[in-house]
């Protein structure tokens, strides 16, 4: 399992998709849901560099099913990303207070975590490093540092190898 970490435009997914294009039969898990324009906008751009025969999964819940369940011959599974994941479960439509969805998102994650773990095929996984900026002012946008912190530092434990990317560069630091 590869982890590859590191903040908004700072080249995840570039190099995440150089590792999978080295393997045959990859399974791309997008978490990305089409919410506006410019998200739209950029699932256009992430899918415009993908490989065609690369086989693409749209998961924005229960990745941690999907990587279980899949059959067919898999070489790499590449997730992108867990950040948009968690964003997902976040501000889903059920009432939960934050302290609950907080346990129940990581509660994902270690699923995820030990699915991917469990698997036959190697995983490649990118999430975004959000907590090097500023303490953010609204007790949602904290929670929401509070648990990607926590999952990637699960994802981080389990990987076997973690990239840390500045500015286009990986730094090898697991």
């Amino acid at each position: 399992m590869t982890l590859v970490l590191g903040g908004a435009r700072s080249g995840k997914s570039v190099f995440a998709e150089g590792l999978a294009k080295k393997y045959n039969d990859v399974v791309y898990i997008a978490t990305a849901e089409v919410k506006d324009e410019e998200m739209r906008e950029r699932i256009q751009t992430h899918r415009a560099r993908r490989p065609i025969d690369w086989k693409t999964v749209e998961a924005p819940f229960h990745v941690d099913a999907v990587v279980s369940n899949l059959n067919e011959k898999v070489g790499v599974v590449y997730i992108d990303c867990i950040t948009l994941y968690i964003t997902n479960m976040l501000l889903n439509d059920d009432r939960e207070n934050l302290k609950q969805k907080q346990s129940q998102i990581l509660g994902e994650i270690n699923k995820l975590s030990k699915a991917c773990r469990e698997s036959r095929f190697d995983v490649i996984i990118v999430s975004n490093e959000v907590g090097l900026g500023i303490v953010p002012d609204n007790a949602l946008s904290r929670v929401f540092r509070d648990i990607a912190g926590s999952a990637n530092q699960t994802l981080a434990d389990e990987a076997d190898e973690v990239y840390f990317m500045v500015a286009g560069i990986a730094q090898k630091i697991k």
